[in-house]
């Protein structure tokens, strides 16, 4: 109704009031004539404008609740080493004579890697050995003439005693013959040698590393109050600055039967595996443990509305009549609800309560919304789909 026409009616409300209320009129006319000067002003566009305002559509970026696996990570900083590791070294005093490796080969189990020089140990070894078949010809010997009583028996057990006894001493310098010979307990990986040929090696030393680097053992420990979260099995998942682009995953193998009283911590050790050999044994990893795995529902975090305490998010209630071309919506109402959150974790937050599978919230755009607001959904967000894609693919069809 134009607002002349407002106008024009209220005078005629005026006149009959004032002749049926004449005592009053001399306070009446004047509050009445202001109300009708108002109203005599009051654009007509604001009225227009409050019906456009219900009609007003505002451009959202949405993402869907959904089921996925969760768990509370902890985090904590871990040292690797090697599933077996061992320093091979000399028992006895000698010369290198030969070098069967280079150093950071893998080498198999029982492969030869130091021979030292055992001429004085192969002299002493075919002496004992010429002993040895002296003695046994005089065992022969002993043996034939006691059997024709010709010769008494305690010189023929004296003889036999004598051949066990050069028996031990060959069996015993073959033993030296072997500890001339370095050959590796495990299969592995050798570290860089640092000794030569001809090198003059005493007991004790360092010959060679060896390093079985197929699986890594990573040390790390936690918080004494986090032991109840802890078991034997859980997933980890590790991370080193040399490689930050890859992430390494393993499962927690042993837990300290001990808790440090000083630091109130407990050990923990977990296995990875290491089959591209990237790891070595001594590296710092950051390690986060999948604490209470569970299925439970997500969204982006972006998505909520905090309110003091309390946290919203503003839902996509699709009509049947409700226009749309595959993930775009041209109209469609929005509903503020509270929910329950949970943890969090690098953009996702866990939800409790207050939504279902399925429910298409609004991650971008919420700022903007209020009760009553259609909304224009122009992209979804998911695993495929990023923000900028969306708003990249919104601009070029804004630009045709």
């Amino acid at each position: 109704m134009p607002s002349a026409c407002l106008y024009l009616e209220f005078s005629k409300r005026l006149q009959h009031l004032q002749h049926r209320l004449p005592r009053l009129n001399i306070i009446v006319t004047p509050v009445f004539l202001a109300l009708a000067l108002l109203i005599a002003c009051f654009p007509s566009r604001l009225l227009a404008q409050q019906s456009d305002d219900a009609l007003e559509v505002t451009a959202v970026i949405g993402a869907r609740a959904i089921l996925t696996d969760w768990s509370d990570p902890l985090a904590a900083l871990g040292t690797l080493r090697a599933n077996e590791s061992v320093t091979l070294s000399s028992t006895v005093t000698d010369t290198v004579e030969a070098l069967n490796f280079e150093g950071g080969e893998k080498v198999a189990k029982g492969q030869v890697l130091v021979r030292l020089s055992t001429q004085e140990e192969q002299a002493d070894l075919k002496a004992a050995q010429t002993l040895r078949e002296e003695r046994a010809n005089a065992v022969q010997r002993l043996a034939r003439l006691q059997q024709r009583d010709l010769a008494p028996l305690a010189d023929l057990e004296d003889s036999r005693t004598q051949l066990r006894q050069v028996e031990a001493e060959i069996q015993a310098l073959q033993a030296r013959l072997d500890d001339h010979t370095i050959r590796a307990p495990f299969a592995g990986v050798v570290g860089a040698r640092q000794i030569s040929i001809g090198t003059l090696v005493t007991p004790g030393s360092e010959l060679a590393t060896l390093d079985d680097v197929e699986r890594l053992k990573l040390d790390f420990r936690i918080p004494e109050v986090q032991l109840g979260m802890m078991a034997v099995g859980l997933s980890i998942v590790a991370t080193s600055s040399a490689y930050p682009d890859e992430v390494f995953e393993g499962t927690v193998s042993i837990i300290d039967s001990r808790v440090d009283p000083i630091s109130r911590s407990v050990g923990v050790r977990a296995l990875l595996d290491n089959d591209e050999r990237l790891l070595r044994p001594g590296m710092l990893m950051r390690v986060r443990v999948a604490r209470a795995p569970r299925q439970t529902l997500v969204i982006p975090e972006s998505a909520l509305v905090p309110q003091g305490r309390r946290q919203y998010v503003w839902v996509v209630r699709q009509a049947k009549n409700d226009e749309a071309e595959g993930d775009q919506i041209k109209s469609a109402p929005v509903e503020r609800l509270e929910v329950e959150i949970g943890s969090r974790r690098e953009g996702e937050v866990e939800i409790l309560e207050g939504l279902d599978e399925g429910d298409m919230v609004v991650s971008h755009g919420g700022d903007r919304l209020r009760q009553g607001v259609r909304v224009r959904l122009i992209g979804v967000v998911d695993e495929n789909t990023s923000v900028s894609e969306i708003l990249d693919a919104q601009r070029s069809e804004d630009d045709n």
